[in-house]
């Protein structure tokens, strides 16, 4: 394995200015509440998954992945795309509208997920006050069509700009509605159990600590930051100043997060990769 390979992106990519930033834990959250709309990727995850069970593990996993699509080698980079293929291809489900069965890694499923993911980072970490040009973000999704494609897409059937990314959404969006799934995983995904002992007394039988009352804000932004189509479908969430609140709330976060040391923000895996674009760079 070529230790010094900078992987699929590299440090002059749109790709890791805008994975820099510790913002994107938002991103992620907001995507999930996204795919959380459309009924059969839903099915797909209640399904296969136990994410109930074991929310913060599958976070880890997903972030885990993420991480190493952008900062691993080219190598580790398809050898964790072939895993993820492996595992879907073994999954199926069944329509809750048809009661067809389906495989989990459909094309269209796996588009959908990919386009909210990388809408949510690009857009999430634009509001927070990322400075991207127009061409960057449209450089940023043509770049994910790299991501794309470790997970079975063609990239030549992947939106790779912001414009193909709205057209996008305004076709799929007639197959999308809130269900049931969708209702209890987005107050799932809202008030999930929380891994620290912070509550208040159990007397009182709350589980309202520090931990929880963060996260909640976190959540609220993250929902805030829906497109309002999305938010329409989840039944008019906010009010009119929800978009205003939940962007003033994302950019004093980023603020607060760029505060924290360097060394407790950056995962190993983006250091890593650091340290190899260093060694590239003095040679």
């Amino acid at each position: 394995m070529d230790t010094d390979d900078l992987g699929l992106f590299g440090p002059g990519s749109v790709t890791w200015k805008v994975h820099e930033e510790p913002i994107l834990i938002v991103a992620g959250l907001r995507s999930l509440y996204l795919q959380a709309l459309h009924p059969r990727a839903m099915a797909g995850v209640a399904q296969n998954s136990n994410y109930r069970a074991d929310a913060w593990g599958r976070l880890v996993r997903t972030a885990t992945y993420v991480a190493t699509t952008i900062y691993g080698t080219t190598a580790e980079a398809e050898a964790a795309g072939r895993r993820l293929r492996t595992l879907h291809a073994r999954m199926r489900a069944t329509d809750p509208v048809t009661g067809e069965e389906f495989r989990i890694d459909e094309p269209d499923l796996l588009r959908w997920v990919h386009v909210t993911e990388v809408e949510s980072f690009v857009s999430t970490a634009r509001r927070a006050g990322l400075a991207l040009t127009d061409d960057e973000v449209d450089g940023y999704y043509t770049e994910q069509r790299r991501a794309a494609a470790l997970v079975g897409l063609d990239p030549a059937g992947v939106p790779g700009t912001a414009a193909e990314i709205e057209a996008y959404y305004r076709h799929v969006r007639p197959e999308l509605r809130m269900t049931r799934e969708a209702a209890e995983t987005a107050l799932f995904l809202t008030a999930p159990p929380i891994p620290w002992k912070l509550n208040l007394p159990a007397r009182l039988g709350l589980n309202l600590g520090p931990p929880r009352w963060a996260y909640l804000g976190v959540a609220g932004t993250a929902l805030g930051l829906l497109p309002p189509w999305a938010l329409r479908l989840y039944g008019g969430l906010g009010l009119p100043t929800t978009a205003l609140s939940a962007e003033v709330g994302v950019r004093a976060l980023r603020l607060a997060l760029a505060a924290v040391p360097r060394r407790y923000r950056e995962g190993p895996l983006q250091q890593a990769a650091k340290e190899r674009a260093a060694r590239l760079a003095a040679a």
